[in-house]
């Protein structure tokens, strides 16, 4: 996969992609990264990528020149992603999505963001990570970056590992423990010492339901239940009104 970056801090991008699974995704070849600063691309003497913007307002803008030229002089992945505070909000399956492709680009906006025209010429898709506004890109676009690195073939030591994380199967993961198996009071449940691999999936599948009830019950609704799990929150004190999975079981 061939990932680059747009942005005027490419050195602390540089950085950062040196540790943990984006650097390991690099150096077991499931990935390449180019760092361009669109600071190289400026024909002025101070190298100028902002301007105040037409009509008042605060603030300054990213130029379109430079950003531009910055990527149609490199021929760069495509899609472009802008990381903006406008965009669809980052959820896991466009995060596969963008790991089954050979490569995209993360532009990196700062100040008020970018010229209308980047959007208009270059952009082909824009990623918020929520409803709230950073300095810049940066921080989400490693964020994008370092959740694809995860789904890249050999960067995890166990393959199965992103199969069973949030939001993989629309809930959020299962509770987890290790040694001691009591701490404080405090015992790992008995199911989990056990070695009947049945019984630890049916926990860890209520588990998940539990956890997702009472942390991010909105994922609830998008999720489709068997009829045994609408039960079982039920019991729980959790009312979901969902579409069940039809019983497979014969008449």
């Amino acid at each position: 996969m061939r990932v680059s970056f747009i942005s005027i801090f490419p050195d602390q991008l540089r950085s950062y992609c040196g540790f943990g699974v984006i650097s390991k995704a690099q150096q077991v070849g499931a990935l390449e990264l180019s760092f361009i600063d669109p600071r190289d691309y400026t024909h002025d003497l101070h190298r100028s990528v902002d301007d105040a913007p037409y009509g008042g307002g605060p603030g300054m803008l990213m130029k379109c020149e430079p950003i531009v030229e910055a990527i149609e002089a490199n021929d760069v992945a495509r899609p472009v992603v802008l990381l903006t505070p406008g965009g669809e909000r980052l959820s896991q399956s466009k995060i596969r999505e963008l790991a089954s492709l050979e490569g995209f680009t993360l532009l990196c906006g700062r100040y008020e963001g970018v010229d209308a025209r980047v959007e208009e010429l270059v952009v082909d898709m824009r990623i918020s990570l929520g409803d709230y506004v950073l300095a810049g890109g940066e921080l989400a676009a490693l964020c994008v970056l370092e959740a694809v690195s995860r789904l890249l073939p050999e960067v995890l030591g166990n393959e199965n590992s992103p199969a069973q994380d949030s939001f993989e199967d629309g809930l959020l993961e299962y509770a987890q423990y290790t040694r001691p198996a009591e701490f404080r009071g405090m015992r790992v449940p008995g199911v989990l010492l056990g070695g009947n691999h049945q019984e630890i999936e049916r926990w860890r599948r209520r588990s998940s339901l539990l956890r997702t009830a009472s942390w991010r019950p909105d994922l609830l609704k998008r999720e489709v239940l068997s009829e045994e799990d609408v039960q079982f929150l039920a019991e729980n004190g959790y009312s979901v009104e969902v579409d069940l999975i039809p019983s497979t079981s014969e008449d």
